[in-house]
């Protein structure tokens, strides 16, 4: 049996390099840990990712944790992989691990200041 929330999941993942799970949008985060991981990639310099509001959907919210097995949102993806939430994301972008593994993807990025 399919499921309709994961089917919407993978598409969202299939089309688009990055996409970030959050509370509310790049624009207007609607909690500081997804707006701390939409500050990231600001910073970084990639403003061309999809941001998912996880507020205005509740199975998106509900089906995302069970996507991952990951109880927390935001929730980063890149090349449809997995990063992580906040911390993750944090810690990989002030020890520069972020930055490689977006190279690494083939999307362009700025390096940490």
């Amino acid at each position: 049996m399919t499921n309709p929330v994961f089917d919407e999941i993978k598409k969202d993942l299939s089309e688009n390099d990055i996409v970030l799970y959050m509370k509310g949008t790049k624009q207007i985060p609607q909690c500081g840990f997804s707006a701390t991981v939409a500050q990231v990639l600001e910073r970084l310099g990639v403003g061309a990712y999809k941001d998912v509001n996880v507020l205005a959907s509740p199975e998106i919210r509900e089906g995302i944790k069970e996507f991952t097995n990951w109880p927390t949102i935001p929730q980063l993806y890149v090349k449809g992989e997995f990063i992580g939430g906040c911390d993750i994301v944090r810690e990989m972008y002030q020890s520069g691990e972020l930055q490689q593994l977006l190279k690494e993807k083939g999307i362009a990025c700025k390096d940490a200041a």
